[in-house]
């Protein structure tokens, strides 16, 4: 009898690990795979990663696919080829290629970013430091054309200094601007959290101001995709931004040491209140927007800033470059 009972165990927990493991296997093939290519790893995008971590993309039916692919042009490129289905960039990048002519141009339809996500990092400690301290400087900036530059010089105007009377370097790209700055070039450099925070525990830098907080609000990083894409898969685009604008209420609602939590798988060689206290930072300059909607004012500030930096010579129509559907203007 003691036999019978346990070769009827076996075989109940045979088919019960069956039924579980089967289950799990139809849920992820049921899952929608999104290849996403974002344009940096920083905690600046910190609502991406809370909704990749706390599920809001699979709760959506999205398996997300997500690759590092540094430089706006990169990841436009990537997005046009169809290496990937959606681009995740500074929205200038949008108002290039349209400009361009292409025909099946690329569509901004979510953003969670509003303001610059660069700080200003000295070589040297200065005390109440001021925009003016930039002249007759040399500042690593960022690439020509690309969004951290151009808002950095809008920065500048706007508290009526004349970028020429400072050197920015336009000529080293996103990913090379930490390695420049620490191998001597320099007396200023633009980053994004981690890696100004990275400079100031290793000594090699000192935060003395952020960005963001001399310029308006733009749609300063966008989710976009190809037009074809989003007519023909707008089921995927409703989702995606769904989880988008999750993550982006949960970053607004919640304490920064919660969020470092959450999100520190992504950030492993961060501690916990080294990422807090970036987090902090963002959330005290108004950095990320309420939700993903992307207005027409916002959309015109950028091509203001653009053609001040002589970007632009021509303006893009909001309607042709922004598709609002599923994201709410609360």
């Amino acid at each position: 009898m003691k036999k019978i009972i346990i070769s009827l165990l076996i075989i109940i927990f045979s088919i019960t690990s069956f039924i579980v493991i089967n289950n799990k296997k139809e849920e992820k093939t049921s899952l929608k795979e999104v290849k996403v290519a974002e344009v940096a790893h920083t905690i600046f995008y910190a609502p991406q990663y809370v909704a990749l971590k706390k599920g809001y993309f699979k709760d959506e039916g999205l398996d997300i696919k997500l690759t590092l692919t540094p430089g706006a042009d990169k990841v436009t490129s990537a997005v046009l080829s169809g290496d990937v289905q959606i681009g995740f960039c500074g929205s200038e990048a949008s108002i290039y290629v349209y400009n361009s002519g292409k025909k099946d141009y690329i569509v901004n339809f979510a953003a969670i970013t509003q303001r610059d996500g660069a700080f200003i990092v000295s070589r040297k400690k200065i005390k109440n430091f001021k925009l003016t301290d930039l002249k007759g400087k040399y500042v690593i900036g960022g690439r020509k054309g690309g969004m951290p530059e151009m808002m950095f010089e809008s920065s500048l105007r706007n508290n009526n200094i004349n970028p020429d009377e400072l050197t920015i370097d336009t000529s080293i790209d996103f990913a090379s601007m930490t390695g420049s700055f620490v191998s001597g070039l320099g007396d200023f450099v633009t980053l994004f959290e981690p890696s100004a925070t990275k400079l100031e525990n290793e000594g090699k830098g000192y935060v003395v101001d952020y960005v963001g907080k001399y310029t308006g609000t733009v749609p300063y990083t966008a989710y976009n995709a190809k037009k074809s894409f989003i007519k023909k898969n707008k089921k995927v685009i409703k989702s995606f931004t769904k989880a988008i604008d999750k993550g982006l209420k949960y970053v607004n609602n919640t304490d920064e040491v919660t969020i470092a939590k959450d999100v520190i798988d992504y950030f492993p060689d961060m501690t916990i209140n080294e990422l807090a206290k970036m987090i902090k930072r963002y959330k005290e300059n108004d950095a990320w927007k309420k939700n993903t909607y992307i207005s027409k004012k916002d959309f015109n500030n950028l091509q203001d800033v653009m053609k001040k930096s002589g970007e632009l010579t021509k303006k893009a129509p909001y309607d042709k470059l922004i598709d609002s559907t599923y994201s709410k203007n609360e």
